[in-house]
């Protein structure tokens, strides 16, 4: 079974950054597309952004020219830099497959302080 761990989260400023790590262990995940999400209080988990197989990515319109998602196969590890961090990206940051299984690791939280 794969777990993913995510680390990296923290209380930052807005304008500030962070960078966000998964790690994969067990199976190999080179070969699927990898995705970041976040849930924040009171709402439902959302599609942040997605990375194929092949390095092609997308964002959604929120977080765009301010977060850049990357992989390292080599490591089975999946990126999220976060530059010009708002309030109103506070949440809790998942990895997961994309599309997202069923398998959710414990996530990291991210805080952006006004």
């Amino acid at each position: 079974q794969v777990q993913l761990v995510e680390s990296g989260g923290g209380l930052v400023q807005a304008g500030g950054s962070l960078r966000l790590s998964c790690a994969a262990s067990g199976r190999d995940r080179s070969n699927n597309s990898m995705g970041w999400y976040r849930q924040a209080p009171g709402k439902q988990r959302e599609l942040v952004a997605f990375i194929t197989r092949g390095g092609a990515t997308n964002y959604r319109d929120s977080v765009k020219d301010r977060f850049t998602i990357s992989r390292d196969n080599a490591k089975n590890t999946v990126y999220l830099q976060m530059n010009s961090l708002k309030p109103e990206d506070t949440a809790v940051y998942y990895c997961n497959l994309f599309p997202s299984t069923r398998t959710w690791g414990q996530g990291t939280q991210v805080t952006v302080s006004s």
